[in-house]
């Protein structure tokens, strides 16, 4: 339109599109508002997600040594008595050794005694260790304890009955370190 032609229009429509410019203008950021994303929320979101991600890692990364801290400690514990149970069979023929002695007959009392201790100190420092002696004798028979070398016929002992002992078989816990060399009454 012309400088004219404005010129021409009557006031009151000039009042009346003066308002409809301003009604758009004043719409147009409300919508710009509305169907725009605004960068600083879309940065936001973003920085959480972030955030929600880098403490998901830490809380995996917490789970994962805690984890690692304790199958480390359970591996020393094992590893310490695998070798006291190796250390304990290693002496377990002394033992064996020392209980033949303390069974045959023998005149020197001071012989006798002498062996007596030392037998009682070596039952002394495995059970520091933490090695206990299997009880066989009169039990049921185990085949996870006991290992049968021979079997009888006898009616003074119950069924599957351990009649005799010929090894002591010993343990550490629930591991077993040589088991029970018996004989079994069936």
């Amino acid at each position: 339109m012309s400088q004219k032609e404005k010129n021409k229009t009557p006031p009151e429509l000039d009042d009346q599109l003066e308002e409809a410019a301003a009604k758009e203008a004043a719409e147009e950021p409300a919508e710009a508002e509305a169907g725009a994303p605004d960068p600083l929320m879309d940065e936001l979101e973003a920085l959480k997600d972030q955030a929600a991600r880098q403490e998901e890692k830490y809380l995996r990364l917490a789970a994962e040594y805690d984890n690692f801290r304790k199958r480390t400690a359970k591996e020393k514990e094992a590893i310490w008595n695998d070798a006291k149970a190796d250390a304990a069979l290693a002496f377990l023929p002394v033992y064996d050794n020392l209980e033949r002695a303390l069974k045959q007959e023998t005149a020197d009392e001071a012989y006798k005694k002498g062996v007596e201790m030392t037998m009682n100190q070596l039952k002394t420092v495995l059970e520091k260790l933490g090695i206990t002696e299997i009880e066989a004798l009169g039990q049921p028979f185990d085949p996870a304890l006991h290992n049968a070398v021979m079997h009888i016929e006898d009616e003074n002992f119950g069924e599957n009955t351990v009649a005799e002992v010929f090894q002591a078989g010993f343990r550490l816990g629930d591991k077993v370190v040589r088991f029970a060399m018996v004989k079994v009454a069936n």
